[in-house]
């Protein structure tokens, strides 16, 4: 069905930025138990369960997005050329690793 009216995209009066809408739902599988606590745990902090799923991915991307301290001293070091090591095979490589 065509919409004759253009989509009016909320925003906030005061800092005139976009308000984020919900558009897209998704549905997930989990044990009737893990739902069960999570909404009892949602309903006694008195927040929306849908809310908190979106903190969470929001966290996950953020956490995927940045390396934690080991992997950026990894690879840090990496870049500079240390602890670099050279390995004719998997065996070889683990054998110099101590593995």
């Amino acid at each position: 069905m065509f919409n004759r009216y253009p989509k009016i995209r909320p925003f906030n009066i005061q800092t005139s930025e976009l308000i984020m809408s919900k558009e897209v739902q998704m549905s997930i599988k989990m044990e009737l138990e893990l739902r069960d606590q999570f909404m009892a745990v949602a309903a006694g902090r008195h927040r929306p369960a849908a809310q908190i799923i979106r903190d969470l991915m929001r966290l996950y991307i953020a956490d995927s997005e940045t390396p934690n301290a080991l992997t950026a001293d990894t690879i840090r070091r990496g870049r500079q050329g240390e602890d670099v090591f050279h390995a004719s095979s998997a065996s070889d490589l683990f054998k110099q690793l101590g593995i």
